[in-house]
């Protein structure tokens, strides 16, 4: 076991042998912390926080009552793998949020990223793949194999596929049940969801320039509302009409890139 002279441990909570706790952490009441857990500098459990596997933890991040970090994956086919789960820095895990550590079959790592928000009962499943900067609200489960793109937000009780992708700065609405792809910066909605345009507040609030996203929603209206050719054929001739925008350069790599799901679209509606 290696502990920081520094970090403060309450004398109720559980630190096993083996694991690795960092200079300012600190480990409130009633919490447990495996002997393959690696807490970095100034992480706090408040309370009754159970962190357990192969699981790193970033600095300054916090964990509320309550949470299950670590544990086991809900996979019927795991068989006790050394898979692993890493969480950035100054992420924030509220109550009873859930984090499984990657399977096997899925690449062997759960990693979320820096400046994460996962509110109330919020879920990562296995292999789940999440950017910086993310919102997830309430009661929202991320299923096996999801990849959420840095920036984006998702709604209260949502619920997200096994294996969708959620795009770079994408809002998903609370109630919203993800079961495709939803586009960088795309904005969805519905009891299945559907695209309803794009998160034009979330791109005016990052500061991006005003040509940019001028060029993105020609190249939505282009993709989305144009009457003839495919998706993807849509999506080439979107990005050869806009060269140059980097915004809608990562709106159709998306679109022209590997999809087990397919995408959401207007029509789903």
């Amino acid at each position: 076991m290696t502990i920081d002279p520094t970090a403060r441990i309450h004398p109720s909570a559980i630190v096993e042998d083996g694991a690795t706790i960092g200079a300012n952490a600190k480990i409130g009441p009633f919490c447990t912390v495996g002997p393959e857990v690696t807490l970095a500098e100034g992480v706090e459990l408040i309370s009754h926080v159970a962190v357990a596997g192969i699981t790193s933890v970033g600095a300054r991040t916090r964990i509320w009552p309550f949470a299950s970090i670590g544990h086991q994956p809900q996979d019927l086919k795991y068989a006790g793998e050394p898979t692993r789960l890493e969480i950035g820095s100054d992420c924030m895990l509220r109550e009873h949020v859930t984090m499984n550590p990657g399977t096997v079959q899925g690449g062997g790592l759960t990693k979320i990223g820096d400046r994460c928000l996962f509110m109330m009962s919020t879920h990562a499943g296995h292999d789940c793949q999440v950017g910086s900067n993310v919102i997830v609200a309430n009661n929202v489960p991320l299923a096996g194999h999801v990849t959420v793109g840095d920036f984006a937000v998702i709604g209260g009780n949502a619920a997200i596929h096994q294996f969708c992708r959620i795009g770079h700065g994408a809002m998903v609405g609370g109630l919203t049940g993800v079961e495709r792809d939803v586009i960088p910066y795309g904005s969805v909605t519905g009891d299945r969801a559907h695209l309803a345009g794009l998160n034009l507040i979330g791109l005016k609030r990052r500061g991006l320039p005003r040509e940019e996203i001028h060029a993105l929603r020609a190249a939505f209206r282009e993709i989305f509302e144009a009457g003839e050719g495919s998706l993807d054929e849509k999506a080439a001739a979107a990005a050869k009409a806009h060269e140059g925008s980097v915004l809608v350069a990562e709106v159709t790599a998306f679109l022209l890139g590997d999809s087990k799901r397919g995408f959401v679209t207007a029509a789903q509606g």
